[in-house]
């Protein structure tokens, strides 16, 4: 079963940083080069380029809590949420099973994307 796992090629669990400009702010970005071509993907899908994409979540973000904790985690998690919602039901994915109380933030459902090509076809 692990085989599957650490058999996959180096290259997508290497991290690659990116510099996104956000309102007028280069703000630098590490991630997986696996988690950047899914962010890929979901840009393309959406008429967008990547930056263009990352900066959209970004403002999404932040309008919907004020402030952007730890943005490249919020990604990676975009990215699974994704990926899960192309593979079928994504319901496990839309909030903590388990979450762990946490002073600083309330674990809330997320509203499902409304455009996805995944998902129409």
């Amino acid at each position: 079963m692990c085989e599957l796992y650490v058999k996959a090629d180096p290259i997508l669990y290497e991290s690659r940083t990116r510099s996104v400009r956000i309102h007028s702010v280069i703000t630098t970005v590490r991630l997986e080069n696996l988690f950047w071509d899914v962010l890929h993907d979901i840009a393309e899908r959406e008429g967008m380029t990547t930056s263009e994409f990352v900066v959209k979540l970004h403002d999404e973000l932040t309008t919907l809590h004020g402030e952007v904790i730890n943005f490249a985690s919020f990604l990676r998690v975009s990215c699974l949420r994704y990926l899960a919602t192309c593979q079928g039901d994504a319901s496990h994915f839309l909030t903590l099973r388990n979450p762990s109380p946490s002073p600083l933030h309330e674990v809330k459902p997320v509203p499902k994307p409304h455009r996805l090509s995944c998902l129409t076809g």
